[in-house]
This record gives structure tokens, sequence and C-alpha cells, in this order.
């Protein structure tokens, strides 16, 4: 989507993104070309998102803050990527056993929710586009918020419900039930809600920062975030369809399969997160 808006203000305004959202707003204020982006604003990254305001930014939109999501991601991250090579060494008496290996993703899930949540208050509280300059207003806080015409609220969103059915997924599988029906249920449901939650949210959050439905920008870092969490979280999908439990036998190599693509979506997830530690300096 793209076209011209004229502001109330008489302000020529030139919109982009794709449709129904608007992620990329540029115009001329006094002169001076400005640039709106949608993920830069809710995070408060760059110059747009103060060097027009008189007050302290809120403490969402700190670097700090940033840095914190970002890492308590890349921990969550890792602890999946460790549960995967965990699950996936070979008998022996150094293989660590089922319950180890499964608090090990329990573990990992608690820092997917904590971050997710920490990102979706961000973006619940990242206040509406303006384009005159002003001093920051007092504002009131929101914990969820309702902002459907943002791709970033609703991608926060569905990521942190997501986390949340991970974190059932991962708790029931340490005591997994022998039938297979009720591991389906307990187990692989959650598995197949959370990552398909994660797909969502990951290709919102693509299309937030590349503008189009489908967009190939490597050199932006901002790009380069959406883009390696949009393929761990396609990864993530495919490891739950491999994951579900047949009445009866099924080859070794499916769980072996499953367990691997697991890990691949993990990594991009750690590799997402350092990239956004990294992106935090620019708030």
């Amino acid at each position: 989507m793209k076209g011209i808006h004229l502001h109330p203000s008489g302000i020529r305004i030139r919109i982009e993104g794709p449709w129904p959202f608007i992620t990329r707003r540029s115009y001329r204020l006094a002169g001076r070309p400005i640039v709106w982006l949608a993920r830069a604003h809710r995070k408060g990254l760059g110059v747009q998102a103060h060097a027009l305001e008189s007050a302290k930014p809120p403490f969402w939109q700190s670097a700090r803050y940033n840095w914190s999501v970002g890492a308590i991601f890349a921990v969550g991250s890792f602890l999946f990527m460790l549960g995967s090579l965990m699950s996936l060494m070979p008998s022996g008496p150094w293989q660590p056993s089922a319950l180890m290996t499964n608090s090990v993703f329990f573990l990992g899930s608690i820092p997917f929710t904590t971050a997710g949540y920490l990102q979706h208050f961000q973006a619940a509280n990242a206040g509406d586009f303006t384009i005159e300059p002003h001093p920051l207003q007092p504002r009131r806080v929101s914990l969820i918020g309702w902002d459907p015409s943002s791709p970033g609220w609703l991608s926060t969103f569905t990521q942190f419900l997501g986390t949340i059915a991970f974190n059932f997924n991962t708790f029931d599988s340490i005591m997994a039930p022998a039938a297979w029906d009720i591991q389906d249920a307990l187990i692989w449901m959650p598995d197949m809600i959370g990552s398909m939650l994660f797909l969502v949210s990951g290709y919102l959050a693509y299309i937030e920062s590349g503008h189009r439905y489908w967009s190939w920008r490597p050199r932006e870092l901002t790009w380069q975030i959406a883009f390696v969490n949009l393929i761990g979280c396609i990864a993530f999908m495919t490891a739950a369809i491999l994951a579900y439990v047949p009445n009866g036998p099924e080859a070794q190599w499916i769980a072996t399969v499953s367990i691997a693509h697991l890990f691949v979506g993990a990594l991009c997830f750690f590799i997402g997160a350092l990239l956004t530690m990294r992106e935090s300096k620019a708030t």
C-alpha cells in the first residue's frame, strides 16, 4: 500500500506498508526530511523517536530495556538449543534422562514468555503517530492494550500467546503420559498452537520491517532480525508437525528430524536475539 496523505496541518505525508498496515511515513517538517518507521517508533529506536521531543523517553523505549529483551530471548533460545542437543545425543551412559532434557526445555520457555511479554508491553504503550514535535506527556500505561491496526502490536501479542502455549507444552513433557492420545492432547497440541502463533507473529514482524508482504533488505539490521526470526518460526512449525505421536510405531528418523528442526529454530532465535541486543544501541 502506497499513497499520499494530506495531514490537517497541510503537510503531505507519503505512506507505505502492506495493506492494511502503514509501516512507513515520510514527510518534511520545517524543511527537514522525517522518516517514521513503525518498528522504530514502538521500540524508541534512532533519532526519529526522540530528536523532536524535549522530555525523557519512557523506560520501555530505553536502550537498556531493548537490550534486556534481547538478552532474555537469548537465554531462552540457548536453553532450547541445549535441550535439542541433549535429545539428539546417542544412547549410552552419557545420554541425559528424558526428565532432565524436558526440564531444560521448560526452563527455556520461561525466558521466552518473560521477554515476549516485555516486548508486547512495549508495543502496547508505543503511542500513536504524531506529526508535530511536542514534549512527551504523561500517559496511561497499558498492560495488554488493543491496537489491531498495528502489525507490531499484533506480532508481539501473538508471540506472547505462543510462548504461553510452549509453557504448557514443555511442562507437560516433563512427566509425559504413556498413552499416545493424551500425549498429543497435552504436549503436541500446545506445541502446534504455539508454533502457529509464532509463525503468524514472525511474518507480521517481517512485513513490518520490510514494508511489503515480501522484501529482501539484507543490509538492514531490522530486516535481518525479522528475517532470521521468521526462519526460526518456520523451523519450529515443521518440528511441531513432525512431533505428532501416532497410534503405533513410527520411523526413528521422524523424531530425529523434528528435534533437528527445533534446534535450527532455536539457533535462529538466538541469532535474532543477539542482533536485537546490537539494535538496542540505536536507541
